[in-house]
């Protein structure tokens, strides 16, 4: 985007800072709107008529005319070009967390609603503070300054290796130069590395139990422990909610004597599994497909199998007080318990 200042032709004072978009029509009629006038031609500073709008560059001060001929503006000390020069084009140091960077007033302010823009689109008016050197002071990383300036100097997003993009995003949004923010959080979205929903081997599985305290919370949801041996585990509390241990080679998964008290395996595929004499107190099976399954001396107080499979289970000796058996997908017979 390029800015220019408009003049009433012969004019030195009141000019307006406007954005160059679209035709050399559409300046005319944005001169016509802010100065109250009937704009028809533009005139550069030595009286040149623009007659296309490719010719005009970033901060240009122009002068628009009614049709008339160019009226060279009066000489005095508020003259356009002076005005032009502090406004736009002075040099600027600043000392951003004890690093110093020149640029100039025109890329402060290339975001007009930034805080960049508030500071020094104007002299002083917010009485930014100077260090001994006239630096005026910024209390922010400059390793994440950097990047910000380079990007308002010439509109392109780059930053270098070892620069945290969070850093950056959180120096774009506190500056206010939204365009950037949202640049930067695409980039950082397309950075992440997509969620991985491959399945994790029984020898991970083991690994990861194993090396989990025996008081945190261990969730395995959805994995793929195809006839997993883990007899006499503690999995106390663990969350294996929509696991597959089904092996398709027909080997069973065997949890024998396991705790799994309270343990969340709601919708897991456990056709064949050996459960014996593990413990699944106040545990929540529900959905679960448990054909075939051995039961057999499991403790299944307060467990919750609504919804199972339990066609051809083993649940003989198995205690199912206060066990849920509601929505059953096949009937219960008395001689799969005895107890």
């Amino acid at each position: 985007m390029r800015r220019v200042t408009l003049f009433v032709n012969g004019a030195s004072h009141n000019g307006k800072v406007v954005a160059v978009y679209g035709t050399l029509a559409d300046l005319l009629s944005v001169a016509s709107t802010k100065f109250g006038i009937k704009a028809a031609s533009i005139y550069n500073g030595k009286g040149g008529l623009i007659d296309d709008i490719a010719l005009i560059r970033d901060d240009d001060v122009l002068y628009v005319s009614e049709g008339d001929n160019f009226v060279d503006p009066p000489d005095n000390l508020e003259s356009p070009h002076e005005f032009h020069s502090w406004a736009h084009t002075d040099w600027i140091t600043l000392n951003v967390g004890g690093r110093r960077f020149t640029t100039t007033r025109s890329t402060l302010v290339k975001e007009p609603e930034s805080m960049l823009a508030h500071m020094f689109r104007d002299q002083d008016v917010w009485g930014n503070k100077q260090d001994e050197q006239g630096a005026y002071l910024i209390d922010r990383s400059p390793d994440y300054f950097e990047p910000i300036l380079n990007y308002l100097r010439h509109g392109q997003l780059i930053i270098n290796d070892g620069i945290n993009l969070l850093g950056v995003l959180e120096e774009a949004r506190f500056f206010g130069i939204e365009r950037l923010a949202e640049q930067l959080e695409g980039v950082i979205k397309n950075s992440q590395p997509p969620d991985d929903h491959s399945p994790i081997s029984r020898k991970e599985f083991v690994r990861f139990l194993l090396a989990t305290p025996t008081k945190s919370e261990l969730r395995c949801q959805g994995a793929n422990l195809q006839g997993v041996k883990m007899l006499c585990t503690n999995a106390e509390g663990a969350s294996l909610k929509g696991c597959n241990f089904e092996d398709p080679a027909g080997l069973k998964a065997n949890l024998e004597g396991a705790n799994l008290k309270g343990v969340d395996m709601e919708g897991s595929q456990m056709t064949g599994i050996n459960l014996r004499v593990a413990t699944l107190k106040n545990a929540k099976l529900k959905n679960c497909n448990l054909r075939g399954a051995t039961l057999a001396g499991t403790d299944l107080e307060n467990c919750d199998l609504s919804g199972c499979d339990l066609q051809e289970a083993n649940l003989r000796g198995s205690n199912v007080k206060g066990a849920i058996f509601e929505e059953m997908l096949t009937p219960l017979h008395m001689s799969q318990s005895v107890r």
